[in-house]
């Protein structure tokens, strides 16, 4: 008979804190709100163009995020199930070998499970070998995609002719800026409420204290490893979601959703909103998208703009900008508590 695992000392800094910000439901329903009632306080196409793709970045870059926060790890291939799960709609289509619901369902099961099989391997190499060994898969996935131009048409892409309805849903929906940000935001508050419930479950506080000492988690009798593949698997299934979601927005897939520029960009975005908080990642791919398209306009120099801000970021905000938020909201509470 195992023994509880007792929660370690800094766990507490690492959770949610409802105290601060309400409970989940109720910041869930205020979020989901804001993104219903947005469209019809902002006319602009432009605008819902730019926070649409800013929201599908921000659920891939919680992937990144809740991977670090439980596991402990860097992944540099989170563009592999990205982009896997895009190329599954878009095979599927190409060569009409099952209905496209279909495909989109398998387009979040296949990477999910793979994610799951493929991290019993390599959630056993620790740190630095762990992100080159996701790197290394990712661009294998790549290179496949890149140069078989009989399944994927290589750089080239595929264009992907979708029917008229989805789930009983007009596919113009999927592909009108204004109604499609408002799917992409009830995808991305679904998937945080569901990291939330991961997180502050059983298993998430397991996957937590393996993470801080993995030593002692087996020696009290628990298996590390499929938890961790589990978490694996999970931020996998975001990356997936993310994937379908940009397919059916664009209609169109090339490999650049397979390079690793996009893992890093993801990576990027989870530390500047700080992966300690599990929406922070989202809020660090939201600054990061709108700075990106501001300095661009200026100068063709944004990527050292955007280098010089993570650098600022990491060494005067090394929780992020959600952990300094919410550092700053419960000094807040503490002063109007007196």
């Amino acid at each position: 008979m195992t023994k509880p695992l007792r929660q370690p000392a800094n766990f507490r800094r690492t959770a949610e804190r409802p105290s601060v910000f309400g409970t989940m439901p109720a910041v869930g329903g205020v979020a989901l709100l804001v993104g219903l009632v947005l469209p019809w306080l902002v006319s602009s196409a432009l605008f819902f163009t730019l926070m649409t793709q800013a929201v599908i970045s921000a659920i891939l870059a919680l992937s990144v995020g809740f991977l670090i926060r439980q596991n402990g790890v860097v992944s540099f291939g989170q563009a592999a199930f990205y982009g896997l799960a895009a190329y599954t709609i878009a095979i599927a289509v190409k060569f009409q070998a099952m209905p496209v619901e279909a495909a989109i369902l398998l387009a979040l099961a296949g990477p999910t499970a793979f994610a799951f099989l493929l991290g019993l391997v390599i959630v056993r190499s620790p740190g630095i070998a762990f992100s080159m060994l996701t790197l290394a898969v990712g661009q294998a996935f790549y290179e496949v995609l890149y140069k078989w131009r009989e399944l994927a048409n290589g750089d080239d892409g595929l264009a992907i002719r979708l029917p008229r309805q989805l789930f009983g849903v007009a596919t113009s929906t999927f592909q009108r800026p204004s109604s499609m940000f408002v799917v992409c935001w009830i995808a991305l508050v679904a998937a945080t409420a569901l990291l939330h419930w991961i997180a502050n479950g059983h298993f998430g506080r397991l996957t937590v204290a393996i993470r801080e000492n993995e030593e002692r988690a087996r020696f009290v009798g628990y298996g590390t490893i499929v938890p961790r593949a589990g978490i694996y698997a999970v931020s996998a299934f975001l990356a997936a979601l993310a994937g379908v979601l940009i397919a059916l927005y664009n209609g169109f897939v090339s490999p650049d959703l397979l390079h690793w520029n996009l893992s890093g960009s993801a990576l990027i975005m989870a530390i500047i909103g700080g992966a300690r908080v599990l929406w922070g990642p989202a809020l660090g791919a939201l600054v990061f998208f709108f700075f990106k398209n501001v300095a661009s306009n200026y100068t063709e120099h944004w990527p050292a703009m955007i280098g010089l801000s993570l650098i600022a970021v990491t060494v005067l905000l090394p929780t992020g900008l959600g952990g300094a938020l919410l550092a700053m909201a419960e000094r807040r509470s503490r002063l109007a508590r007196g």
